[in-house]
């Protein structure tokens, strides 16, 4: 199963409230991905730099093409003022090339 992974930024001081907000994730929001195909998603925070590093196997889109839906749109804008944002409140991402796997 293809995985992708991406990298974050979180503003310094909210990964407390970075990790509530992820405890008490969006039902609307858990069923999007997985009716997108995303089977496994986690996410790690480096707390030295604010990156937060994600990875997530998917069967289908990457939670980076669900930026269209109403609900991420939503989430976007309930996450802006913890976190790096583009314009459109959506997260500031860079996607990591795979160099190494072992299974």
């Amino acid at each position: 199963m293809p995985r992708f992974a991406f990298t974050m930024k979180l503003k310094p001081g909210q990964a407390a409230e970075y990790q509530k907000r992820h405890a008490a994730l969006w039902p609307e929001v858990k069923q999007l991905l997985q009716e997108a195909g995303i089977r496994e998603y986690a996410i790690f925070l480096d707390e030295a730099s604010h990156t937060l590093f994600a990875v997530q196997k998917q069967q289908g889109a990457s939670s980076q093409d669900l930026g269209h839906s109403p609900i991420v749109q939503k989430w976007w804008a309930y996450m802006a003022d913890i976190m790096e944002t583009n314009p459109d409140n959506s997260p500031v991402s860079v996607p990591l090339k795979e160099v190494f796997y072992l299974e």
